[in-house]
């Protein structure tokens, strides 16, 4: 049975409050027109679950949506420096930012996809870091005697991921670097896919090794072409530069808001897959 829906019903099953995990990386593969939509659709109070996130959690946070975030770190990388929505709202109290390394992110992630609790961690153990995450403890190697940090699991709600191609049934393959995706995939309760490309199933025969992200862990898939855009997508698209820096310029909730409009009848642009499930 076809999985594929349109954007604006597949976000319409988010709920305020959800614990949102957004695959790509920093600049690249991002989820944006999932983002966008649910800006749209004025969700609130997410808890955003990312290692490395840039324009995604920064817009998000610019909009009022998030009360939690969960991350490695959040920046637009050298080029484009500190995200300013994202700092402002964790300096002025409105988001609680959960500061981890990375690695300690994914041991979250790891925890969930295995049903466990908790994750131990190498490495992690002094410093302020410990002391300003609740979800990490200290606690002592019951075979070692020395200490170890455990992390809290984090079980994403949703995990939203945006890839090259996926089949009407949910079968994903993500072209270039995974990232933490297919851990998000595993990890999460529900799966949302959006998509440059609908496979036939022809291709996906051909590509079966490919897959990275199985239909039976699969619950919506969203035709979207330049989905990821202003991000990059591996050999579909590169950063947008313009726009990202037009964003950066933009100080006011109604000017950020008229950017999110802009991209509107891209994001929701009704695809020949769409169509036929009408």
């Amino acid at each position: 049975m076809s999985k594929v829906i349109q954007l604006e019903k597949a976000v319409d099953t988010i709920v305020d409050g959800s614990t949102i995990a957004l695959g790509g990386n920093v600049l690249h593969r991002a989820p944006m027109a999932f983002v966008r939509e649910m800006i749209r659709q004025d969700k609130r109070n997410l808890r955003i679950v990312k290692t490395a996130g840039a324009h995604d959690i920064d817009l998000l946070c610019a909009m009022q949506a998030v009360k939690e975030v969960d991350a490695g770190f959040v920046s637009y990388e050298t080029v484009y420096g500190l995200p300013p929505h994202y700092r402002k709202a964790v300096q002025s109290g409105q988001v609680k930012a959960n500061e981890h390394a990375c690695y300690t992110v994914i041991s979250a992630l790891r925890a969930a996809k295995t049903n466990v609790p908790f994750m131990p961690v190498s490495g992690l153990k002094y410093g302020d870091l410990i002391e300003k995450n609740e979800y990490f403890v200290v606690v002592e190697d019951p075979f070692t005697s020395e200490p170890v940090t455990l992390v809290r699991a984090i079980v994403p709600d949703v995990a939203i991921i945006h890839t090259q191609y996926c089949d009407e049934f949910g079968n994903a393959i993500i072209d270039g670097p995974k990232y933490e995706d297919v851990l998000m995939s595993r990890a999460a309760q529900r799966v949302i896919i959006t998509t440059e490309q609908i496979a036939s199933p022809f291709q996906i025969k051909q590509w079966k090794d490919k897959i990275a992200i199985p239909h039976f862990l699969v619950d919506a898939v969203v035709h979207v072409p330049k989905g990821a855009a202003p991000t990059s997508c591996y050999n579909k698209y590169d950063v947008d530069d313009v726009s990202l820096r037009e964003f950066l310029g933009l100080k006011d909730i109604s000017a950020i808001k008229g950017y999110v409009d802009k991209y509107t009848n891209q994001d929701r642009g009704t695809h020949a897959w769409q169509r036929t499930i009408q």
